[in-house]
């Protein structure tokens, strides 16, 4: 398997992927697509995993900010993480993750937020945000579920409200669904 930059010639594939990681939210598919289109304050960072030629999985760092006391301060949220259901539980989504935060680390970012399983992303250097300062972009999302990855970057003035960018908002892609169990 390598984990590489997303390439023009991926787009069928990965909604192909992204369609088949989230068959209850397909509007996920719809989010990559918005958030690639909308400007941002940092680069889309968008990588997949690669298996024989196949795209078996997909990881996204976008921009959002946050609302920090001395300034807004842009930060990347790390949403979607996909792996095509037939290739789950091989360690294909973590190895997109530890690829994900060495590129926000090597673009001197200091961190890298998302909305997620504790049980899952606490194993891959993610922690509870709320202990740590920052507070949820949307009280639909648990508190357990919003956590942080602090980089070499960080500083301890790096406090405040998480923003999500425009596209999470206009595509409703903010917290859980009841729906979406």
């Amino acid at each position: 398997m390598i984990v590489r930059e997303e390439q023009s010639g991926d787009a069928t594939a990965l909604r192909a992927l992204l369609t088949a990681a989230f068959q209850a939210q397909p509007i996920v598919a719809d989010l990559v697509d918005a958030l690639k289109a909308h400007p941002m304050p940092l680069p889309v960072r968008s990588f997949v995993a690669e298996e024989d030629g196949e795209v078996v999985g997909h990881v996204m760092l976008s921009a959002s900010r946050l609302d920090a006391p001395r300034r807004l301060l842009p930060v990347y949220v790390l949403s979607p993480l996909s792996v095509r259901p037939d290739r789950q539980g091989r360690g294909i989504g973590t190895a997109l993750i530890v690829h994900a935060l060495a590129a926000a680390e090597v673009a001197n970012e200091p961190l890298v937020f998302l909305e997620g399983d504790p049980a899952y992303y606490a194993k891959r250097g993610f922690v509870p945000a709320g202990p740590r300062g920052f507070r949820k972009p949307s009280l639909r999302i648990p508190d357990a579920a919003f956590q942080v990855a602090q980089l070499p970057a960080y500083e301890s003035w790096m406090t405040g409200t998480l923003v999500y960018a425009e596209p999470f908002w206009a595509l409703d892609c903010v917290g859980l669904r009841p729906d979406a169990h």
